[in-house]
């Protein structure tokens, strides 16, 4: 494990947080879980189950608590939270640091790095991108669909020798790991599939498999994308087409998908319609930038959402 991490702490114990958790955990690192939810069924098992294309492997045992204090001061908080948690964040995170905890935020759409800066100070945050299909399939149990990627980025700075540990202790832990120079182009990246197929799963009821498959669906994606390409370049930010074209090669293989946004919704969660929709809109609008099938699906999740 990299030597500036040697103590980690999950918060956020979802499907990303369990499964980076239970990872790094697996190939050697001290992680220490903060659950709520899923903390009776792991403490009962004695363990999270992780399962993938090439089986089912089980971290035991397994430090799990149901208080931050429990968990004390780490050198790596990892920030799984949805952003929908964001009046959490402080109280969740704050006894997790001491003077150099450096936090890694695994949270979607924009103003995620932001926020905790704001909370904790810029110079503690790496921005985290998760490309990669995983479900909460029971309590402490989550299923890997496509093993896709983690990009890595530090917050308004270029890459530090930091930003490689941290990349070296998750290829460790069995990932692709890729350092970004820009963290805010990659999150504009990432935005090229999570607003059409969170989205459109959400607004339609769909698993992704269906949106590739239904002409219509998959036109109104790609419209959604190019609006988030076109967004992206008024920041100077060049997604080129074949990014575009590239999703819909990667999407049909994850199967009957259902994206996080979907899970959350049919759950009776909170779903993060600002940062995925409303944030991305908004900013670009500032930018000079009409996005109007953006605008529009917003405005249905938003309809959505409040039932």
């Amino acid at each position: 494990m990299a030597a500036s991490f040697p103590r980690i702490g999950i918060v956020g114990s979802g499907a990303v947080g369990t499964y980076y958790g239970a990872r790094m955990a697996l190939a050697g690192a001290q992680v220490r879980f903060l659950m709520r939810g899923d903390l009776a069924a792991v403490r009962a098992r004695g363990s999270i189950v992780v399962r993938d294309s090439s089986g089912s492997v089980e971290l035991r045992p397994v430090a799990a608590f149901g208080s931050p204090a429990e968990v004390g001061p780490v050198d790596l908080a990892v920030v799984a939270l949805k952003t929908t948690s964001g009046g959490e964040a402080r109280g969740l995170v704050e006894p997790l640091l001491g003077p150099d905890t450096a936090i890694l935020t695994l949270q979607n759409g924009l103003g995620a790095d932001e926020f905790l800066a704001g909370l904790f100070g810029a110079g503690r945050i790496i921005g985290g991108l998760v490309f990669m299909a995983i479900t909460r399939t029971a309590p402490g149990e989550v299923t890997c669909f496509h093993p896709g990627s983690v990009s890595v980025g530090e917050f308004g700075r270029p890459p530090s020798g930091r930003t490689e540990e941290l990349a070296d202790l998750l290829r460790a832990a069995g990932m692709k790991a890729v350092v970004v120079a820009d963290l805010l182009e990659a999150r504009w990246r990432k935005l090229v599939w999570n607003i059409p197929f969170n989205g459109l799963s959400v607004a339609e009821g769909v698993t992704t498999d269906r949106i590739c498959a239904d002409p219509s669906l998959a036109g109104e994606a790609r419209i959604l994308m190019r609006e988030v390409q076109a967004a992206a370049s008024a920041f100077g930010y060049a997604i080129p087409d074949a990014f575009l074209a590239k999703q819909f090669d990667i999407t049909p293989a994850m199967g009957p998908y259902q994206p996080s946004s979907l899970v959350d919704y049919l759950a009776g969660r909170e779903v993060e319609v600002e940062t995925l929709w409303g944030e991305p809109m908004r900013r670009a609008l500032a930018a000079g930038v009409e996005t109007p099938r953006l605008a529009s699906l917003y405005e249905r999740l938003l309809e959505r959402c409040r039932r």
